[in-house]
């Protein structure tokens, strides 16, 4: 084989990958798409109205997550199986985006983390490395520290909405969050640059619940969760 065939040859490797990040970005523009779709519905809760709203803006954020998992399905077919690493950057940070997302939904449901095999089924993806299209457990994670910064805000928030118990509730989960994150060696430098910021996010939130508890809002917040049990 000449020179010039060797790289002829060369070039069509070249362009075949070219041709497959394209489709790839193609279908990862649409997910962005849909997740500012979400991401703009569930903004609604940090409005005075919004709190009252939080199921029906719940239940229309999973009906987004059917268009998710239909784009999701569509990635899988773009790329050989065995080389999710090789084009993971194209979509890392919508995947990242869509585990906050998922995540938001569930603790607005109910108050709880998710467990990153019920976003991986809210997604339509797998959750074992070995299975395909996964969740990696450093998106999983980063969604995760998202989803603290967006409840320090839900915690002011709260407050100025009226409600006084919201806040004392995510300063709990959150320590409790904090918690678990101490307990990890992170390895990855962006994960860990992300984690540092939790600590950030628990200040704020303990200075929203330092501030109720001088103006005595803490009090009438947990005799008004003793009323409602």
């Amino acid at each position: 084989m000449s020179v010039s065939d060797m790289f002829i040859a060369l070039q069509g490797v070249l362009t075949a990958d070219q041709d497959i990040r394209e489709e790839i970005r193609k279908v990862v523009q649409a997910l962005e798409q849909t997740a500012r779709e979400i991401l703009t519905l569930l903004q609604g809760v940090h409005q005075g109205a919004g709190f009252q709203d939080i199921p029906k803006k719940c239940q229309k954020a999973r009906e987004h997550f059917g268009t998710v998992r239909t784009q999701l399905e569509s990635l899988k077919t773009k790329f050989p199986t065995d080389q999710y690493y090789r084009f993971h950057e194209h979509w890392r940070f919508v995947l990242q985006r869509l585990v906050f997302l998922a995540a938001f939904v569930v603790y607005l449901e109910s108050e709880t983390l998710v467990t990153r095999e019920a976003v991986a089924e809210i997604l339509g993806i797998e959750a074992d490395r070995e299975r395909g299209f996964h969740l990696d457990i450093e998106d999983y994670l980063s969604g995760v520290l998202t989803l603290a910064s967006e409840l320090a805000r839900l915690a002011v928030n709260s407050v100025t909405a009226g409600d006084y118990s919201r806040p004392l509730r995510i300063s709990t989960f959150i320590n409790e969050l904090d918690s678990g994150f101490r307990l990890l060696n992170l390895k990855n430098d962006s994960l860990r640059k992300r984690y540092d910021g939790l600590k950030y996010d628990v200040k704020k939130i303990e200075e929203v619940v330092y501030d109720l508890s001088i103006r005595g809002l803490n009090k009438e917040a947990t005799v008004g969760e003793g009323e409602e049990k």
